[in-house]
């Protein structure tokens, strides 16, 4: 299963360095903030096929293509391209995720970075490692001294947008600095020590579980931004679901919830 997660990743990444830095139409999706090309369609295709070549009775779930539901205790899920905004603009912050469920648990996770080729894969249990080397969150880090990332995206909901707000302001009052590609690389940075933490208030399944694995295996967690687990379910709804997560040590988590959330435990 490693090989095949590993060969998808990077066959479809291969694929997207083939067209990065050309002229990128978009279509736009659902917001403003969301947009889909063809290179999206194309990667996605790209995968499906090679997991479903091996594991034809396996689920899939991604971005683009949506629920396969095959019955099966297995469930991969894709994201053919994260970050397509940066993709489209020919900023070099993007990439491929995917990871793979047993039940409603992600068991193997993956991330490809194709500028800078850079694999990341994390196993339930058998840590996190950077093109075959273990990386590790730095769990010294405290607001003050760190780099964080912030991101959200469009929003019509002005209470919604109220709360992101203030969310930002008391983090620019407590971090050292903010810092964000609002896509992988910034839980990537949290997973290799570079950034203290992240936020990010609007991400989907296929954007955080291989994520989140990876980050766990390195040493931290990732929350909702209430401070509890993220929890995953398969159901009809799963497409649609908001994950308003926070990724860091256990420790500066904690502080994000008193000094950013205003939530006292």
């Amino acid at each position: 299963m490693k090989d095949v997660l590993t060969a998808a990743l990077k066959t479809a990444g291969t694929e997207l360095l083939k067209v990065f830095g050309t002229q990128i139409e978009s279509t736009q999706k659902e917001s403003q903030s969301s947009i889909v090309t063809k290179a999206d369609l194309k990667s996605d295709a790209l995968i499906v096929k090679i997991i479903s070549d091996k594991y034809p009775d396996h689920n899939i779930l991604s971005e683009e293509g949506g629920f396969r539901n095959r019955g099966s205790e297995y469930t991969w899920v894709i994201d053919p391209l994260d970050g397509t905004s940066n993709f489209a603009s020919a900023i070099p912050w993007f990439g491929v995720l995917i990871a793979l469920f047993k039940d409603s648990s992600p068991i193997m996770g993956g991330a490809y970075l194709p500028v800078t080729d850079q694999l990341f894969i994390a196993e339930k249990g058998k840590g996190a490692f950077r093109n075959g080397v273990q990386i590790y969150l730095d769990k010294n880090k405290t607001l003050k001294n760190s780099l964080v990332a912030f991101a959200v995206d469009y929003t019509d909901n002005t209470e919604e947008l109220d709360n992101s707000l203030s969310i930002y302001r008391n983090l620019v009052l407590s971090a050292r600095n903010i810092r964000a590609t609002n896509c992988l690389v910034d839980f990537l940075n949290v997973a290799e020590g570079k950034f203290g933490a992240c936020i990010n208030l609007f991400t989907r399944i296929w954007d955080i579980a291989p994520l989140g694995l990876i980050i766990s295996e390195a040493g931290g967690k990732l929350k909702d931004i209430s401070g509890s687990e993220v929890k995953y379910v398969f159901n009809e709804g799963t497409m649609e679901q908001n994950f308003p997560v926070m990724a860091g040590s256990e420790s500066i988590i904690n502080e994000i919830l008193k000094d950013v959330i205003n939530i006292r435990r």
